[in-house]
């Protein structure tokens, strides 16, 4: 059992509150989709638990250990992160981009042990980029190179898998597929904390939903109990109707509240 506790997170920028008392318990088997307008933390809280940013206020631990405690080494066995917008400026190749998913368990010397290929196909794989296998990163589409770096995350086998807008930039079918495999992997045992803006997605393979109103917790608990029209018109300031059921709920906006 992995958990991931942050208690009390505050964030500021000068004048300006971030987070403000941000408490989130999470842990392995749960499919976190974090919600919320532009602006309202949800990269910040990531960040945070992440590792990457350390709070104002507030603590963050690893199964009882400060988040801020562990080697860098430790923590990138553990949990893989992936930002908004990742960017490539190399031209090597995308099984090589993959690969660096890998550095926390390679020798220190030498290079990459062919018993790491077969992880390597297995994400390239997943992410459907096989056909892309030696294709130079920087001539890859947008949405192509979400997916690698998505591939670059999911190849270490990480307990912890935090990611931000991971479907940003990719088409309807891809989409989807990332989706499903987020949950795919919450269900296999993974804790999977992920920013989101498609509420149809969050809605129908998110397992919990953690809402952000400018820093603050609007709503956190089940996915079917938590995302009602009156949380997406608090934090999104939109009416909208909430339709379906399982894996055909779709969420419609109605015009602005």
């Amino acid at each position: 059992m992995t958990i991931l506790d942050a208690a009390q997170v505050s964030v500021r920028r000068g004048r300006r509150i971030i987070l403000d008392n941000v408490s989130l318990h999470a842990e392995s088997g749960e499919f976190i989709a974090v919600i919320g307008a532009n602006g309202a933390g949800k990269s910040t809280l990531l960040s945070v638990l992440a590792g990457l940013l350390k709070p104002d206020t507030g603590t963050v631990t690893l199964d009882g250990t400060s988040i801020h405690q562990l080697s860098g080494m430790k923590l990138a066995r553990r949990r893989a992160y992936l930002p908004q917008n990742p960017r490539c400026e190399w031209p090597i190749a995308v099984e090589r981009l993959v690969a660096l998913g890998l550095t926390p368990t390679l020798p220190a010397f030498g290079g990459l042990p062919p018993s790491f290929a077969p992880l390597i196909t297995q994400a390239l794989q997943a992410c459907d980029l096989l056909a892309h296998r030696h294709q130079p990163v920087t001539t890859l589409s947008g949405g192509e190179l979400a997916r690698a770096m998505l591939a670059r995350a999911l190849v270490g086998d990480p307990n912890v898998l935090i990611v931000d807008e991971p479907i940003s930039g990719l088409d309807p079918k891809h989409a989807l597929d990332t989706a499903l495999r987020l949950q795919g992997l919450a269900q296999g045992g993974k804790l999977v904390i992920a920013s989101l803006h498609d509420l149809t997605l969050a809605a129908r393979y998110a397992s919990r939903i953690f809402a952000l109103v400018n820093g603050s917790v609007q709503g956190d608990g089940p996915t079917v109990a938590t995302l009602t029209p009156a949380l997406i018109r608090s934090a999104f300031d939109v009416n909208a109707c909430i339709s379906g059921s399982h894996g055909s709920v779709y969420v419609d906006y109605v015009g602005a509240s």
